[in-house]
């Protein structure tokens, strides 16, 4: 594409994250359009196609990512899938906005890694979007100005009012631990290198075969500890939280410090239902620096080893929660292109 030109976006995937991608990139973002849109349901592409001028609708990756206007690609395609779309776009040398995770396992992530190190170039941005809310910014840049000295400790909450039918105890992990077990790479700048799993009494409103909540503990390189509590049928709300501990002081986030009121002898406000709600503006800063700098040829935020990093972590998460064990984090050599 011409520099600095309206970035035509293929946005793979039309379910909810999917959907909501197209709404933001059509009504919220600059400098972009949804140039076509590809779902295995071709009713439900069509469908998010259909009040879009100039957006094509595909039931074919390919196809979508050969066809005129597409820059760009954005996949919130189900995990299983996303493989296949970005070795297409590789192979079209076209930037790459992938929600989390950048693959379901350690070893196609890998290979990803290893597909874009042959490029000789970045072509993927993984969506961790707690890197772009506003509260998170502000700790990173506490902790990185030596504001409460070096961080010991990390206690991190997770937790959501529910889960869908079908929910298995791993997506625990892959789903909604992920982000903490990025978030915690990225504050403190170093990588984890082993995870234990410990399982509390099990809440009664935990659906048959479930134990929830989880207590994760993560063990880093620098010899922090961050403890991540897991529960994801609280039943109140979607609530994320984390405080930093350091060697002069302590800094939370997460305290819901928005609208609160008081009236008739009660005081209080609105707690989030579910992580889009939450986390909105953070996706708007996340799809605008993606545009942004694809309109410009370059590609930045985390990438798709912090993405391969990721997988390995969930892996030995998902592997202690079957064993109760301290499972070690071991990574394959990192490529020039990330250091």
């Amino acid at each position: 594409m011409t520099q600095h030109s309206t970035l035509g976006v293929a946005v793979i995937g039309t379910g909810r994250m999917g959907a909501d991608h197209v709404r933001r990139l059509d009504r919220v973002i600059s400098g972009a359009r949804v140039a076509a849109v590809v779902d295995v349901d071709g009713d439900r592409a069509k469908a998010a196609a259909a009040d879009i001028g100039g957006c094509a609708a595909f039931t074919d990756t390919a196809a979508a990512l050969a066809a005129p206007g597409v820059d760009a690609v954005l996949v919130a395609s189900p995990a299983p899938a996303h493989e296949e779309a970005l070795l297409e776009a590789f192979a079209r040398d076209l930037p790459v906005l992938c929600e989390k995770p950048l693959t379901p396992d350690p070893a196609s992530a890998l290979r990803v890694v290893e597909a874009e190190a042959r490029l000789g170039h970045r072509r993927v941005q993984v969506g961790f979007m707690r890197r772009y809310d506003a509260e998170y910014m502000r700790l990173k840049s506490l902790l990185d100005g030596d504001g409460i000295g070096r961080p010991l400790m990390l206690h991190c909450r997770h937790r959501n009012a529910s889960t869908p039918p079908g929910y298995t105890e791993p997506m625990m992990i892959h789903d909604s631990v992920v982000h903490e077990i990025d978030a915690t790479r990225w504050l403190l700048g170093q990588e984890i290198t082993a995870v234990t799993v410990h399982k509390p009494a099990r809440s009664s409103a935990a659906p048959e075969g479930l134990s929830d909540p989880q207590l994760v503990l993560l063990e880093t390189a620098g010899g922090a500890l961050a403890d991540v509590e897991i529960f994801v049928n609280c039943g109140f709300g979607y609530q994320v939280r984390c405080e930093a501990v350091g060697e002069r002081g302590s800094a939370r986030i997460g305290d819901e410090r928005s609208l609160l009121v008081h009236t008739d002898g009660h005081w209080g406000g609105e707690i989030p239902q579910d992580f889009v709600t939450r986390f909105r503006e953070a996706y708007d800063r996340e799809v605008q620096s993606w545009v942004t700098a694809a309109r410009d040829d370059r590609v930045t935020g985390p990438s798709a080893w912090d993405g391969y990093a990721a997988a390995v972590a969930c892996a030995a998460g998902a592997a202690s929660q079957s064993t109760g064990s301290r499972v070690p984090v071991t990574l394959a050599e990192r490529p020039a292109l990330y250091a």
